[in-house]
């Protein structure tokens, strides 16, 4: 009946509403800003300032209080939704934070700020990026529904939110058992400073979480049998905390973790593999593999047959061939390719670049792809960083053409052989060279010679396999990455510091999607690899970052 009196209301009002003068809004809140969807539905007006909760996603028009949960138990194969019921639209209450701004000014610069608890204590609250949402629905929508955890992978922003609330304490708050979980939602808007509304929304919901029993046995440190190259360390570390670690991985608190090696004063003190992998997988990296083609291009640059990295691409390529030719493509550098900061109008942080990677591997030509590419008039070569994938496969192309019997054949004999790297597979562009841009795998110890190879300055076994000049370059912080304060980056590497009990420790370090990582710190005798299948998910590189903060550095460092 409740729903039948909502309509017979709805349509008296719309009668009414043609007796009133014209400047009049009707169906309009007396705060409207905008013109949005209003309430909706007799359930949309009994639970306004509502997050409601839900398994498998009910649609809006069949949706009824009767699906809305009161429990649910979590798992990693579960669906997991909150449908929200709002007064009016976010564009409306930014509009009562910051009045004198356009609607488009309000939803460039504002979005939803959530607050997460647990048992009555407050775990996480994070402002939406203003990106997240389409303008459209932030001026209209009044009813709105994300996944937070979705079984099929369902593409919003909800999950990217939920992982950085789980990663962010929501995992260890969340322990087995039964808690209570409360969402608040504000609008926010950023001027000078961030001004956040008062509480438009909110919903609480027990959760259960049953995490899978494993052994003492399980969780044991695993033995390390004798590996070739490498001495076995006797050092102490903290077991307990790796115990504690191995529990995490095993229970899927930390996901998809293949392999960790940790190498210490040069010596093996740690090589534990999980989820099926073992010393022998050859392990999929992703974009770790750029730091190998930095080295490469070092190598080759030492053996005379790449003058310097300062050679611009006119050198290499007639790119009046190409289209979108301009003087400013002429005078790109191998520098601004090895630091991403090349200037072309690509980028795979924006999915929307016209240069990026994932418009760039459906094409029959990889290179060709890049060279044709405009330059972005926003840029300064050397200066504006900004990640762009297939530069690097520019950089394969041009040391393939250059050094003696092709890419693949010269990593072979210069960089793999005198590191006793027998077993690893490239990837290839599709002219067949190898790719430089990811996917070379290898066994995680052969990684760790990779970074005891940078460690100790290019030197491996008495030899100088890369210059120490060139190590250095590399792994120096040169350009600071834009979305963040600590992160810097090299040619092909990467640079951040890592803070324990209160102590900065500097590292620079190979990463590829999924979570892969060789870690070279600075000022301690310590290299680690971590692999991961962790591909494409939210909390990858996170979750790398928890597990070297809270137990890797603090059980290895003295």
């Amino acid at each position: 009946m409740i729903n039948q009196f909502y309509v017979l209301n709805k349509l008296l009002g719309l009668f009414f509403c043609f007796l009133l003068p014209v400047n009049i809004f009707c169906g309009m809140d007396s705060l409207s800003f905008v013109n949005d969807n209003g309430i909706t539905s007799g359930v949309h007006e009994q639970n306004t300032g509502k997050v409601t909760f839900m398994s498998v996603p009910v649609p809006i028009e069949k949706y009824t209080e009767a699906d809305f949960l009161s429990s649910f138990e979590i798992s990693d194969t579960c669906d997991f939704n909150i449908r929200v019921f709002l007064k009016r639209s976010l564009t409306n209450e930014l509009h009562t934070l910051a009045p004198s701004l356009t609607a488009d000014v309000l939803t460039a610069n504002g979005n939803y700020s959530f607050t997460f608890y647990v048992d009555g204590k407050k775990i996480y609250n994070e402002n939406l990026n203003p990106g997240a949402g389409s303008v459209e629905s932030k001026n209209t929508a009044t009813v709105f529904r994300v996944p937070l955890i979705s079984s099929t992978g369902e593409d919003s922003w909800g999950r990217f939110l939920w992982q950085r609330f789980w990663f962010g304490g929501g995992e260890d708050a969340l322990s087995d058992g039964t808690h209570r979980l409360r969402i608040e939602i504000s609008p926010y808007v950023k001027q000078t400073d961030v001004i956040t509304g008062n509480i438009i929304a909110e919903g609480e919901i027990d959760i259960t979480l049953k995490k899978p029993f494993v052994s003492a046995e399980q969780i044991e440190v695993q033995p390390i049998a004798p590996a070739e190259g490498w001495n076995v360390s006797n050092e102490n570390y903290n077991k307990e905390l790796i115990r504690e670690l191995n529990r995490k991985i095993l229970q899927n608190s930390f996901k998809q973790i293949t392999g960790i090696v940790v190498i210490k004063n040069g010596n093996l003190l740690l090589e534990e593999y999980f989820n099926g992998a073992g010393r022998d997988s050859l392990h999929d990296t992703r974009s770790v593999g750029k730091s190998f083609a930095s080295a490469i291009m070092g190598i080759a640059i030492a053996d005379g047959y790449i003058k310097n990295e300062i050679q611009t691409l006119e050198t290499f390529y007639d790119l009046s061939s190409y289209s979108n030719f301009s003087l400013a493509k002429n005078r790109v550098t191998l520098k601004s390719l090895l630091t991403m900061s090349s200037g072309f109008l690509g980028s795979d942080i924006d999915q929307s670049s016209p240069g990026n990677e994932e418009n760039m591997y459906p094409t029959p030509d990889w290179v060709k792809f890049t060279l044709d590419l405009p330059m972005d008039s926003s840029k300064t070569m050397g200066k504006s960083w900004d990640y762009f994938t297939a530069g690097v496969v520019v950089i394969g192309d041009v040391l393939n053409k250059t050094v003696p019997g092709g890419l693949e054949e010269y990593a072979a004999k210069k960089l793999f052989k005198p590191l006793g790297i027998t077993k690893y597979q490239w990837e290839y562009t599709p002219q067949g060279v190898a790719n430089t841009a990811g996917g070379l795998r290898m066994r995680s110890l052969d990684y760790a010679r990779f970074g005891q190879l940078y460690k100790d300055g290019g030197q491996y076994n008495g030899k100088q396999i890369i210059l120490a000049d060139w190590v250095k370059k590399s792994i120096s912080p040169l350009l600071q990455v834009p979305v963040s304060e600590t992160d810097y980056y090299g040619y092909l590497f990467w640079n951040s510091v890592f803070t324990v009990n209160g102590k900065k420790y500097q590292a620079a370090y190979s990463s590829g999607n999924g979570g892969n990582k060789i870690y070279i710190f600075k000022d301690v005798p310590i290299v680690v690899v971590i692999t991961s299948t962790a591909y494409g998910m939210p909390y990858a590189h996170r979750q790398v970052n928890k597990i070297m903060e809270e137990y890797i550095l603090p059980s290895v460092l003295d």
